[in-house]
């Protein structure tokens, strides 16, 4: 099942929270998750600093495990909807 997550905004996370080492780290676990077929599209919103993705998994509960091994999502810097 194709799932999209829409990044939201996590309210009173200060701009210097996202450290180039864990940018590098989220990109990384992204990038590992497209190559397992996980993540199946990554796209960045022209409007705001949000992203889109589009999540390959068999149900909600398993998109939300595989959101929360994003380094952003464990940290609490970041949250997503997720829309079946």
């Amino acid at each position: 099942m194709k799932i999209i997550a829409l990044e939201r905004e996590v309210a009173g996370v200060p701009e210097d929270a996202f450290s180039e080492a864990l940018l590098r780290e989220e990109a990384a676990v992204a990038w590992r998750l497209h190559q397992e077929g996980k993540l199946r599209e990554l796209y960045f919103r022209a409007d705001r600093q949000e992203a889109v993705l589009v999540l390959e998994c068999a149900s909600l509960e398993e998109a939300v495990e595989l959101l929360e091994c994003l380094p952003l999502v464990r940290e609490g810097l970041i949250d997503f909807d997720l829309v079946p």
